[in-house]
């Protein structure tokens, strides 16, 4: 059971943070010539398949990180300084997406769907700055829960 945990552990980090890197990295950039109403349609578009994953990343990691304090490690006495970072950061990480998720985000949909295109662009630009902190938060605990059993 601790294989299947770890193996859906990892896949949410992956899927949660691999789709941040590919939105500020590679869609951004690319997004960028475009004109601010098919520029934004495409956002809308892409945070709208990309957020329920980020839902799914959440429980999983949530599920699995916590089965298996309990399964694996008898508990929170017995976890490793890296086990703790993780969870730390994990929680801002959360704190973080839900705060993008029920403020900016909303706010960038009804926008965009109105085609009130400068207060769209207004919400994207909150919307690149929550990405821009959690992104490099989500390349730590990648790190830390890759290296941290080895400290």
């Amino acid at each position: 059971m601790t294989a299947l945990a770890l193996a859906l552990h990892i896949f949410g980090a992956v899927v949660w943070v691999g789709g941040m890197f590919a939105a500020y990295l590679c869609l951004r950039p690319a997004a960028g010539p475009l004109d601010p109403p098919v520029r934004l349609k495409l956002w809308r578009g892409f945070f709208q398949k990309f957020f329920p994953w980020v839902w799914v990343s959440i429980l999983l990691l949530l599920a699995s990180g916590y089965w298996m304090v309990f399964a694996t490690f008898g508990g929170f006495r017995g976890l490793g300084l890296h086990i703790n970072l993780m969870q730390g950061l994990g929680w801002v990480m959360i704190a973080l997406f839900l705060w993008l998720f029920h403020g900016p985000w909303l706010k960038f949909k009804r926008a965009v769907d109105a085609s009130d295109w400068p207060s769209a662009g207004a919400n994207l630009n909150r919307i690149r700055q929550i990405i821009a902190v959690n992104l490099p938060l989500g390349l730590l605990v990648v790190i830390v829960g890759a290296s941290g059993r080895y400290w």
